[in-house]
Formats: C-alpha cells, structure tokens, sequence
C-alpha cells in the first residue's frame, strides 16, 4: 500500500505536467489574416508560412512615385503528409496552390521614406479559394 501511495505522489505530477504538454501542441493555428514571417498559419484550407520578402519595391505613403511597386513573398506550403513545398506569391496577384488559387492580399505596415522596416515588422494577409 506504501508503495502505491509513493507512486501515485511521483505519477501525479508527471501525467499533469505531459497533458500540459500534449495540449498546447494541439493548439489551433490562427488564420491567415495577421501572419509574421515564420509563422504558421491556416488559410481556408493550406497551412502556409511566410518565410521570407523578396522583394518590397512598394512606393513609401510619404512619397510620390512613378510605379507603385510590389511585394514578393518566398513561402512553405506544409502538406497533410509532413512536406513542405515552397512556392512564391506576389501581393494582389493569384498563386495557382493545390486545388485552388491562393492570394496575398496586404502587406503591413506601409511602407515609409523615414522608415527601415525590419523582417519582424512585416504583417499579411492571406485569402485561398479551393477548387471545385
């Protein structure tokens, strides 16, 4: 009887301390309407995340330009099978991804003259319409 009681006084804390565990790694994703870079996130379907900017060639909100730019975002599709594939998308433009098309709707903040923005600083938005 000793014995289970010594037992139980050293199991408790361990089961309690694993469920923990076991809990926040089934945490849900957030959606793909706030995403920082290396983040994951579920977009209507795809589990997609940013990993890089290519390129962020927008016009600064404080300054007048000829062309207004575009953003260019290197990203990880991770797949129900463990890959991930990487592919590219443009902001505003269509991505072909799966069965449907995937779309970089906003890139935050604007982009400023007075204003070096860090990759920690970006924020997006993303939208995927499956196929049928």
């Amino acid at each position: 009887m000793q014995n289970s009681v010594r037992f139980v006084t050293l199991a408790l804390p361990a089961a309690i301390a694993l469920s923990a565990c076991a809990t926040t790694a089934g945490a849900p994703l957030p959606d793909g309407s706030n995403v920082a870079l290396g983040q994951k996130a579920y977009v209507d379907g795809p589990i997609v995340e940013p990993v890089a900017v290519i390129e962020d060639s927008r016009c600064p909100q404080n300054a007048r330009c000829i062309w207004p730019g575009r953003v260019r975002v290197q990203m990880l599709w991770h797949r129900g099978n463990g890959d991930k594939q990487p592919f590219e998308v443009t902001l505003g433009e269509e991505t072909q991804l799966a069965d449907g098309k995937f779309i970089l709707e906003s890139v935050r903040p604007e982009k400023r003259i007075d204003l070096t923005l860090k990759p920690s600083d970006y924020r997006f938005s993303f939208r995927f319409a499956g196929g049928l």
